[in-house]
């Protein structure tokens, strides 16, 4: 465990994380909304730094990114842990769960950093679940990767505060940011969070040079209005990401989601020809 570095001590013992806009108020000996960040005597601490439970290696292009280095692999790792509540979750097995559900290594951010260059990997993916729960981890894993000339990766739903953000942005390369519909409305029914937070992180990578990609993830009859996504996209082109590429990625049955049929192609392919005509000049279909 170690301390967090985003909370405020509060009356009673409790503190308030201010990591993300939850800004969960946690009573001593509790968590907060991740699962993974726990008040213990007023002080809080990342229950997950340097455990990940997950380890590989990948192809870039799993993330997904298409151009940023095409053709490499890069180290990927997760901890437990997310500060969303999505429906849908691929990952819940050990996104959803507590770290004491879950076996984990012990890796610590120079050790992570010797077993990369070990690999001969270019870089680092945090991945898997949401990394910006564990940002203290990766932000201290990131600036000794950068120090070495290795990648760093982030993929993410990108919902974080602007301050802790900014501690990893000189460090980030790259990142796929999910963005999971163009309403907030959709966003609190699906994942418990707002949409806000997700466009002002986009901003904040772009504004930062981050090589950005996103992936829009199209559920039937939940977020595959061609209005909605018309919108996203013309938002896109406002804020100067016609060039990042989109990727529509196709539903399949998950998690609390079970009834609901995969996404038809036909969809996918409206999709992409919206995009298209928008102005988005790099446009891709996942999971087809």
């Amino acid at each position: 465990m170690k301390e967090c570095r985003y909370y405020q001590k509060l009356e009673g013992g409790a503190v308030a994380c201010l990591l993300c806009p939850h800004h969960c108020h946690i009573a001593d000996g509790k968590t907060g909304r991740c699962l993974s960040r726990r008040n213990d005597g007023g002080i809080l601490l990342s229950e997950v730094y340097g455990k990940p439970c997950a380890l590989a290696i990948d192809p870039i292009e799993k993330k997904p990114l298409y151009h940023f280095h095409p053709g490499t692999e890069c180290l990927s790792l997760a901890c437990t842990g997310c500060n969303f509540r999505c429906l849908n979750c691929q990952n819940h097995d050990i996104s959803q769960v507590s770290p004491t559900d879950v076996p984990h290594y012990d890796l610590s951010p120079e050790t992570l950093i010797a077993l990369c260059q070990k690999h001969h990997c270019p870089g680092i993916a945090y991945t898997y679940t949401e990394p910006l729960t564990y940002l203290e981890y990766i932000t201290d894993c990131a600036r000794l990767a950068y120090e070495a000339g290795l990648w760093n990766i982030l993929v993410t739903a990108g919902y974080v505060c602007q301050e802790p953000l900014a501690d990893l942005l000189p460090y980030l390369d790259a990142a796929n940011v999910d963005l999971k519909s163009f309403s907030d409305d959709i966003y609190m029914q699906v994942s418990g969070g707002h949409l806000q937070p997700v466009l002002d992180t986009i901003v904040a990578m772009r504004e930062a040079g981050v090589w950005l990609e996103i992936t829009n993830l199209l559920i039937p009859d939940i977020n595959d209005d061609m209005d909605m996504i018309r919108q996203m996209c013309r938002w896109l082109k406002e804020n100067n990401l016609a060039n990042a590429p989109l990727h529509f990625s196709r539903f399949f049955p998950r998690y609390k989601m079970q009834e609901i049929q995969p996404t038809p192609l036909y969809t996918l392919k409206e999709a992409k020809r919206i995009a298209e005509e928008e102005g988005i000049v790099h446009v891709y279909l996942g999971n087809v």
